[in-house]
């Protein structure tokens, strides 16, 4: 397949150096700072797998349709994405991997469902400037469509795939969406604090805070009758059994997990974001428990306002410590 990776960040880029160190015919569509430094440079991968340098093509906009496009942007850009590239996509098959829920019906706006095939990504990366990827933790890619049953085209993008990552098929990959957004869900503590996973975890009182945001959307997809699918690297059960702990106890557990996440520093995706002056995807994240809430006539005090502190940073790239953090959320 010829495969185009939309987005040259934390996961387009260490997708599209991965597979072309494997023989793909692979290239990247990215910003014009990363297809600069890419053409100058190469795209330069460090991490957990050692250090690689691979050279790959680089373009601003597509200018061809390949067979597969990975599309690898924030749930917040794909319609322009899509916009500015849609004569060479409406005849791919296209890979979300977003987080949240919402990419895939944001896709179907401009693509037919039937080319449209869902992924979830557990493995983690972070973009530390244009061509530049650190590969933090490995973890496994899950694919599956949302919209109607599996077709061979799932089969052999698994195949491919499987040559980078462990690809497991999903017959349910929406209901582990809905688990990955708790996955996701503390990264936006990071981002307020302005600090790496491992720092901003490493305080037992924020670590509760992320057990009180757990305990809230729990509540919330229960009311929406949203199953939860368990994921290869995130048992539902533990989740479960996680909030089913005395806070404290949980919050201790909960902390050591984060700290020992990474040997080098973890920056999840909003703060890597707003450090980019780029919007982030917290409405699709934690945004995705308010909208649970207003379907559903329900509160969500906590992720209410940790979403506009998130807003707050975006515009100000002004940080919270710990203690002022604490002290906003103490009144919701």
């Amino acid at each position: 397949m010829r495969i185009a990776v939309i987005g040259a960040g934390a996961i387009g880029g260490l997708v599209a150096g991965y597979l072309k160190q494997k023989g793909e015919d692979v290239f990247l569509v990215g910003h014009a700072d990363s297809v600069a430094a890419i053409k100058k440079n190469g795209l330069r991968i460090s991490g957990i797998r050692g250090g690689l340098k691979v050279n790959i093509e680089a373009y601003e906009k597509l200018n061809e349709t390949p067979d597969l496009a990975i599309l690898c942007v924030k749930t917040q850009d794909i319609e322009g994405i899509i916009k500015d590239n849609q004569q060479y996509l409406k005849e791919s098959c296209i890979l979300t991997t977003q987080n949240g829920v919402q990419a895939d019906n944001l896709l179907s706006e401009y693509i037919p469902k039937e080319n449209i095939i869902s992924s979830i990504v557990m493995f983690g990366s972070t973009y530390l400037k244009p061509a530049e990827i650190v590969h933090n933790f490995e973890g496994a890619w899950i694919i599956g469509r949302i919209f109607g049953p599996h077709h061979a085209l799932v089969e052999k993008i698994k195949d491919t795939l499987n040559k980078i990552f462990p690809v497991v098929i999903s017959e349910d990959v929406q209901g582990m969406k809905y688990l990955k957004i708790f996955v996701n869900a503390n990264n936006c503590i990071a981002a307020i604090l302005g600090k790496s996973m491992q720092e901003a975890f490493s305080n037992p009182e924020i670590s509760r805070i992320s057990i009180a945001i757990w305990k809230e959307g729990m509540n919330l997809v229960k009311k929406s009758g949203i199953n939860l699918t368990s994921l290869p690297d995130f048992p539902l059960e533990r989740l479960n059994k996680l909030l089913s702990l005395p806070e404290e106890e949980a919050a201790k557990i909960f902390s050591g997990i984060m700290i020992n996440l990474s040997k080098e520093p973890l920056y999840g995706s909003i703060l890597q974001s707003i450090k980019r002056n780029r919007p982030s995807e917290i409405d699709y994240i934690n945004g995705e428990f308010l909208r649970l809430a207003k379907e559903n006539n329900q509160a969500a005090p906590l992720n209410e306002k940790l979403v506009a502190l998130v807003h707050q940073a975006e515009k100000t790239k002004n940080f919270l410590t710990p203690e002022e953090l604490i002290s906003e959320v103490k009144t919701w």
